[in-house]
């Protein structure tokens, strides 16, 4: 038999005196075609004696490990096989199991005749005879074995969301385990430029980042310094590297999926020279390991950023500014301290939104919120609420550094500034709440500022308010008599009164609708009240459409009783006007109780007229179609109202009640009374003067021909059967 020929498949070992029978011609072919097939075989097929002492290896032998059968012959596996990083204690078990004559199965680290390593499967079989032959059967599995990490432990790491550091660290492990000559460390590359090292458990901790890392990190792509010691660029590390048995280091670009670099993979080998064949297979496996790692924590950060901090100026949202309140507020219950929370909230911030644009709005917005944070100082907690609202909680801060702050705060947002093309010039008001007087929990405070800020912006914005006991009794009522207004609309609490409108000569010109609500528990509430709270809860739009409902239904009860009013006026919100389907609203009223368009009158304030929103002049164009009235209140307190006058359909305008009662007393506001009388008689449009109260003036407006009076000389706003009356008695006398 030759050395690779395989041995006869004899059931008995023959005696040493008795020569072994020629196989004859079946056999020998039989005994080459097996010799062929194991020839064939990827894996390696090696037949050893009890001993472990190789008679015969197939050809799979020698390409999987590069000895030639003569080699081989007479050796035992383990000597062919062994490296340095060997398991010693899996050869000594496998060499007890195969001396047994037991069959066994082992993964083993193994070594080719040129020193290159692989990970082996190897199975021996008893051939069960009394010669205690084995077969092995050896098969390289260091493809399976670098995919283990893939599909197992690292891949598990991903799923269960572990820390990126932990995950970095199972990849060098897993690494170092199926190539122990190497050590392998993972840094990540930072939006600063700088790298930090995320893991490297098999190096010490003062070895840091190899100096091939941020070559790699810049450049992109891959450098191998097969010999530390001899290349400059590696000086520093060369000493480090030398003490710990390190020759090698060759290092990887981490990427993304869009090619960015995320970081660096580092192999430090202890042998000089080129990476192998398999550690790049290994290096290639733990980028795309890395790549995952790190993107998936990136995905995370983004998520985070995008649930708890706010897109447009990156300051914490409302909930982790609340969330990053919480220490110091701890805190400064074990050591006391002052703190101040300020609620800041931009002044007519949506004017500013709708004539400039989204973009300089935004831009402001983030001007401000980096102008914020600077004031406040580095240990203040800035955060966006909402909108153009800011709060900012400023430990060690007593009420007088409080006050000084906010003047601060004022100051630099009524700066102007260049946003994109245009200067703004912005205002703001601000409410302060004391920790801990106002308020212990960050709740409290946010409150108590919040009616603070709403204080100071009743009072004219630009200017800032501390919080005061009354802030929250008058805040506990507002929401009292929201609640009870909501609950009046729906169920009928509200009234309409009728002012009489006359002409000159004492003819009905018609009647004023007048909104009042008596609260069940505080009686009336004035209009002046009750309104801008209405505005501001967002009930304006179903209170004005009640309105307008309640005014045609009564007209229309009226006329069908012949009683003869000739035309209803009420004042709609600056909101209803913007709404979308008022005509259509009020075109439908007017069908439904069959009234002439011309009976209604809809008074405008000047804020309308120069409404720069689009569905304003639209719906007031279509409602003068319609035939509706419309009717300018309070003519001359503005300032551009002579300007639109001649743009819109204006039919009336009001002379304010202001100048009126300064008839007798103030020259300059008899003149402004004859200029307007003069300009309504040339436009040919009505002039109504309202709060008229006295003789004296009604007789100054008859003679300078004022065509229509109205006020408390004649009568006050009355409930439409006190209004029904006041007609009556009138046509009595």
């Amino acid at each position: 038999m030759t050395a690779t020929d395989p041995p006869a498949a004899t059931p008995h070992a023959p005696d040493a005196g008795t020569p072994a029978p020629a196989p004859d011609a079946g056999q020998q072919q039989r005994m080459r075609q097996l010799s062929q097939a194991l020839d064939c075989s990827d894996n390696g097929v090696v037949l050893c004696d009890r001993n472990a002492r190789i008679h015969y290896i197939n050809e799979g032998f020698t390409r999987m490990f590069g000895h030639r059968p003569d080699e081989a012959i007479g050796k035992r596996p383990r000597d062919l096989i062994r490296g340095p990083h060997t398991e010693p204690a899996t050869l000594e078990q496998l060499g007890a199991r195969h001396r047994a004559g037991h069959a066994h199965r082992e993964d083993l680290l193994g070594y080719r005749k040129d020193g290159s390593p692989l990970w082996l499967s190897v199975v021996a079989t008893p051939l069960g005879g009394d010669d205690g032959l084995l077969v092995n059967v050896f098969t390289d599995i260091t493809a399976a074995k670098i995919h283990e990490v893939l599909s197992g432990k690292v891949l598990y790491a991903l799923v269960h969301e572990e820390p990126l550091a932990a995950t970095a660290a199972l990849v060098c492990r897993e690494i170092e385990r199926v190539a122990p000559d190497l050590l392998v460390s993972v840094a990540r590359h930072e939006a600063n430029g700088e790298l930090q090292l995320l893991a490297a458990p098999g190096l010490p901790p003062a070895f840091g980042i190899s100096a091939t890392c941020p070559l790699v990190a810049q450049r992109g792509r891959p450098v191998e310094v097969p010999d530390l010691g001899a290349d400059p660029a590696c000086g520093n590390c060369h000493a480090q590297a030398s003490a710990l048995g390190l020759r090698a280091c060759w290092s990887y670009p981490i990427r993304s999926t869009s090619g960015q670099v995320l970081g660096v993979l580092s192999f430090h080998s202890r042998h000089p020279g080129q990476p192998s064949p398999w550690h790049r297979k290994l290096a290639e496996l733990g980028q795309y390991l890395c790549a995952l790692a790190l993107e998936r924590e990136q995905a995370r950060s983004r998520m985070h950023r995008l649930a708890f901090y706010d897109v447009l100026t990156g300051l914490p949202n409302r909930v982790m500014f609340s969330a990053l309140c919480e220490q110091p507020l701890q805190l400064a219950e074990q050591q006391p301290m002052p703190m101040a929370l300020l609620f800041v909230d931009l002044d007519r911030f949506k004017r500013l939104n709708e004539s400039q644009g989204h973009a300089a709005a935004d831009g402001l917005l983030r001007d401000l919120a980096h102008h914020l944070q600077e004031l406040a100082g580095a240990e203040a907690v800035v955060g966006r609420q909402v909108g153009d609202e800011f709060v900012l909680l400023v430990p060690q801060c007593p009420q007088h550094r409080a006050a000084l702050l906010c003047e601060q705060l004022l100051a630099m947002i009524a700066a102007p500034r260049v946003v994109g093309s245009i200067t703004v010039h912005a205002s703001a008001s601000i409410g302060v709440a004391m920790y801990p007087e106002d308020g212990r929990g960050i709740d409290t405070l946010l409150q108590h500022a919040d009616l603070a800020m709403r204080r100071a912006k009743d009072e004219g914005g630009a200017r800032f308010r501390f919080f005061s006991a009354d802030m929250n009794r008058l805040a506990q009522e507002r929401l009292l008599l929201e609640a009870t207004l909501r609950d009046s609309l729906r169920h009928g609490g509200l009234r309409l009164h009728y002012q009489p409108q006359l002409h000159g000569d004492g003819g009905l010109y018609g009647a004023e609708a007048l909104l009042r609500w008596k609260h069940p528990h505080l009686g009336d509430i004035p209009p002046a009240r009750f309104v801008p709270l209405a505005e501001e809860c967002g009930l304006m739009t179903p209170l004005s459409y009640w309105v307008l409902e309640e005014a045609c239904r009564q007209l229309a009860d009226w006329h069908a009783r012949g009683i003869a009013v000739p035309r209803v006026a009420l004042n709609l919100s600056a909101s209803t006007f913007e709404q979308p389907r008022l005509v259509e609203q009020v075109r439908g009223l007017l069908q439904r109780h069959h009234l002439p368009a011309a009976a209604l009158v809809l008074e405008i304030t000047e804020g309308v007229m120069l409404s720069e929103q689009p569905q304003v002049p639209a719906n007031l164009h279509a409602l003068h179609a319609l035939g509706v009235q419309l009717s300018l209140d309070d003519f001359g307190t503005g300032y551009s109202s002579l300007s639109h006058l001649h743009r819109l359909p204006i039919s009336e305008m009001k002379l304010d009640r202001s100048f009126i009662g300064e008839i007798g007393h103030d020259p300059a506001a008899a003149a402004l009374i004859l200029s307007v009388l003069r300009i309504g008689e040339s436009l040919g449009k009505h002039v109504v003067a309202e709060g008229v109260e006295t003789e004296q003036q009604r007789r100054f407006l008859i003679d300078n021909g004022s065509p229509v009076l109205q006020g408390y000389l004649y009568a006050p706003a009355l409930p439409a059967d006190a209004f029904e009356r006041w007609l009556h008695e009138r046509a009595s006398t």
